[in-house]
């Protein structure tokens, strides 16, 4: 235990230290969601009721999904350039790599939600006190498990790199668009509602609007936290294997 999470501090320390030295790239990767907040929120204002209730929530979950799904690319930039290769000829736990590197991504996401939460507040977004810590611990779970499976792609992805791209891409915008995150689902023709009914980011999506709102008992929330701790074992197995397969 003592050697494994030396080598996770170890794995994590290597991945953090380049985004410190560059935390205007941790600003940069927000300017999707950013945009969305102050201009699509805009737009929705008093459209589906308290607009800023309703559309943070699913503005956190977005960067969620293009965060920690996007963490893989930093891995597939070491596989194609062999750095990942000469990390495995190492001593460090297999484990402790895909551990070490979920966290460096689910710090990140940490940091961004915080700051998308203050820079939404003047705006009218009133999150619940107890429901605010709840709702990021449950978003951090989902990053795990989102981190985990875009590192499996990445090392299914070499040589080449071109699946990477082609499935992360063609998976990304159906899960936000069937989730409900910029516009609701109640209103889509009945087929629509189907598939994001078999969306797993739609009961994480309900669960964080439940939280912020400090609907804490609400049935969503149980059905989101399954959902991200579904996705979360998935993930860390799955990534795991990969790991400890290698190349």
């Amino acid at each position: 235990m003592t050697t494994f999470l030396r080598d996770t501090t170890t794995v994590f320390s290597r991945e953090l230290r380049p985004a410190l030295r560059n935390p205007v790239g941790l600003l940069f990767d927000m300017g999707q969601p950013l945009l969305f907040l102050f201009l699509f929120g805009t737009l929705l204002d008093g459209a589906v009721g308290s607009s800023w209730q309703w559309f943070v929530p699913g503005i956190l979950v977005m960067m969620c999904l293009t965060g920690p799904m996007g963490a893989g690319y930093g891995l597939l930039v070491e596989l194609l350039g062999g750095a990942f290769e000469r990390l495995l000829v190492t001593p460090l736990n297999r484990t402790a790599m895909l551990v070490g590197k979920c966290m460096k991504a689910t710090l990140t996401l940490l940091a961004q939600a915080v700051l998308i939460i203050l820079l939404a507040l003047p705006l009218g977004f009133e999150p619940h006190a107890v429901g605010v810590p709840a709702a990021l611990a449950q978003l951090m779970v989902f990053a795990v498990g989102l981190g985990a499976l875009s590192f499996v792609l990445a090392v299914k992805s070499a040589p080449s790199g071109t699946l990477f791209y082609v499935v992360s891409q063609s998976v990304l915008f159906p899960l936000l668009l069937l989730s409900g995150v910029l516009l609701p689902l109640e209103s889509a023709p009945g087929w629509l509602r189907v598939l994001g009914q078999l969306n797993p980011v739609t009961y994480v999506v309900a669960a964080q609007r439940a939280l912020y709102a400090g609907d804490l008992a609400d049935p969503s929330v149980l059905y989101g936290g399954i959902a991200v701790c579904v996705v979360a074992a998935v993930g860390l197995h799955l990534g795991n294997r990969a790991m400890r397969k290698g190349v």
